[in-house]
């Protein structure tokens, strides 16, 4: 995650720790994540990419969505088909699971990524939609107006 981090240019926003990732991704698993590692299944080497996503739904297909959060590629292994099997696996999953499509943000200027997506993989950018967040003291605000 530090990685993806610093990749993003934001390495101090990252507020995870070994604890909070055991507990929402383990105990009480909020979020699914796919690790591509190298080595053989009987000799697994070190993790060399991940993509994290989650369910949400959609009032208007009336079927669950996969929202993929994260997705990051050690720069040494880009290029080399990882990105595309995170996807293949992750459009095997949103199949099985009935979901009517796959979202996910990608930063304006990571241009590489949008290439990706767009030219490899068929996406198209929604540019009719703005994407709008709560942080931590957005949401204390809005609790305390449910007392």
């Amino acid at each position: 995650m530090q990685s993806q981090a610093t990749y993003e240019k934001a390495p101090e926003m990252v507020k995870a720790t070994p604890e909070l990732l055991r507990k929402n991704l383990f105990e009480t698993p909020y979020a699914h994540t796919l690790l591509a590692v190298t080595g053989t299944p009987s000799a697994p080497g070190k993790a060399i990419g991940m993509a994290m996503y989650f369910y949400n739904y959609s009032t208007w297909t009336g079927r669950p969505g996969l929202y993929l959060e994260d997705l990051f590629v050690d720069e040494a292994f880009r290029g080399k088909g990882v990105g595309k099997a995170f996807f293949a696996e992750l459009g095997k999953i949103a199949k099985e699971k009935n979901c009517a499509r796959m979202d996910w943000s990608v930063l304006d200027w990571n241009q590489p990524s949008r290439d990706f997506y767009e030219k490899k993989l068929g996406a198209k950018p929604m540019t009719s939609w703005i994407g709008m967040r709560l942080e931590e003291e957005g949401i204390d605000k809005l609790a305390s107006l449910a007392s």
